[in-house]
């Protein structure tokens, strides 16, 4: 049997180098829909801005987390500390999804990206913090203790993973 040979020998990566597409894996619509791209409206999983569709799969997240948020807000109104728990990582969340979003769109190596960066890495530091607070506050002393040194080293971790290492 002879050998197989590629078709475009240059065009095949050696062993130690990464294969680079030759062209785009998704093709993008230029045009009509172009305005709605930029401005970050509705494009991404679930569908893009140019074809119309509607991307129901984060539609029906977002209605599920806002309808537990306020659920939850509900049960625990006569107490101010649980309602404020609540609302403030519904808030957290929202906000994160938001900078989530602006962050993918981004120009890379734009300064929006790295601001987008930051607030994420913010955003996630609390509400990590602020799960591990309520989760240590039902605990033993030893275990609270654990809790928190988990948050501490996970906000510790995205840090170092975000701002510290660079990209190979």
């Amino acid at each position: 049997m002879p050998p197989v040979t590629s078709a475009v020998p240059s065009a095949a990566p050696s062993r130690h180098e990464a294969p680079v597409a030759r062209e785009p894996l998704l093709e993008q619509e230029h045009g009509v829909g172009d305005s709605d791209a930029q401005a970050g409206d509705a494009a991404g999983p679930g569908g893009s801005s140019g074809s119309g569709s509607f991307p129901w799969l984060p539609a029906a997240g977002f209605a599920y987390l806002t309808f537990s948020s306020g659920m939850a807000l509900h049960r625990s109104w006569p107490d101010p500390g649980a309602a404020a728990f609540v609302v403030f990582a519904y808030v957290d969340l929202v906000l994160l999804f938001f900078c989530l979003r602006r962050y993918e769109r981004a120009e890379p190596g734009s300064k929006l990206r790295d601001w987008l960066k930051v607030a994420v890495w913010l955003l996630t530091a609390a509400l990590t913090l602020l799960f591990s607070y309520k989760v240590a506050s039902v605990m033993p002393a030893a275990a609270a203790a654990l809790v928190w040194v988990m948050g501490v080293a996970t906000v510790t971790g995205g840090f170092v993973a975000f701002f510290c290492l660079k990209k190979t």
